[in-house]
């Protein structure tokens, strides 16, 4: 059985053989050839434009929660009474009630 798939993969690897030889011989082979080769080449063009958009990601990530933090509404502030508390002085005992 293993000398009947050897003469069997032989046999694919023969007719793949002739198949590339027929297509490359072909009259429009050579205008298929070129826009797979321009296809290839807009197609690494593309890639190396869109390698650092995973940074790009994460950097927009990190200012959209910047921005979320700094629009968010701040609590409001208890009315005082205008006076401002002083420090006490160093030495001075704190008056009683």
């Amino acid at each position: 059985m293993a000398d009947g798939n050897k003469d069997l993969v032989a046999r694919l690897a023969d007719l793949s053989e002739g198949a590339i030889q027929r297509l490359s011989e072909a009259p429009g082979a050579d205008r298929a050839l070129q826009a797979l080769k321009g296809l290839a080449d807009r197609v690494d063009e593309l890639q190396r434009r869109t390698r650092g958009f995973e940074e790009l990601e994460k950097r927009l990530t990190t200012l959209e929660k910047r921005f979320d933090a700094m629009a968010k509404p701040k609590p409001a502030r208890k009315p005082g009474s205008g006076v401002a508390a002083r420090p006490a002085k160093p030495g001075a005992t704190p008056k009683r009630p």
